[in-house]
């Protein structure tokens, strides 16, 4: 079955190039990105955090981005993941189709399509026919990824834009629950 939502994307590449990778330093951090993106779609926030550095800052370059989503330090970070998770903002596939790997830093760039609860629409004063229903997002996106010498993740800073339509209209594009993989659920994660 063809899912609209596909976490599995998020990672898909990165395990293709960890295949042929041959510099440890890479290859570490080739699997933590892994091991990250694996764990923030389960959702398994021990796991998501053993990749975090303790000095890690992530920022977002979207328009209209404000400070919650650009965490600082390893509790702003975790805080930042708690919110996500528990508004049911945790639906995100990101369809990787370039990535960049060098030393200190992994960029990955792909469309993203992400599933978000009416009810967090409606706090953000978008109005939706259902609060209780999901909605698609659509962007392209673009992470720039940086590690410390240990391979945890320092730098988390995005980029989203291009010919996508973001929340414009996104009252129209209702997501069926079903349609979503659940990678979590799935006994061979």
């Amino acid at each position: 079955m063809s899912h609209l939502i596909d976490p599995r994307k998020n990672w898909a590449l990165a395990e293709q190039r960890l295949a042929t990778e041959t510099d440890p330093r890479r290859r570490k951090n080739l699997e933590t990105l892994i091991q990250h993106s694996k764990s923030e779609a389960k959702p398994d926030f021990d796991a998501l955090m053993a990749t975090v550095a303790p000095n890690a800052s992530y920022t977002s370059y979207a328009a209209g981005s404000g400070e919650e989503n650009s965490p600082t330090g390893k509790e702003g970070v975790a805080a930042y993941y708690t919110g996500i998770v528990s508004s049911g903002c945790n639906h995100i596939e990101h369809a990787v189709d370039r990535i960049s790997v060098g030393d200190d830093i992994i960029t990955t760039e792909g469309d993203m399509k992400m599933a978000y609860p009416g009810s967090v629409l409606q706090g953000m004063g978008i109005d939706v026919p259902d609060e209780k229903s999901l909605y698609l997002y659509l962007s392209r996106l673009m992470i720039v990824w940086e590690f410390d010498a240990d391979g945890l993740v320092t730098c988390e800073d995005s980029y989203s834009g291009g010919d996508f339509p973001g929340f414009d209209g996104i009252a129209d594009r209702p997501v069926n629950p079903e349609d979503i993989y659940r990678w979590g659920s799935d006994p061979g994660a």
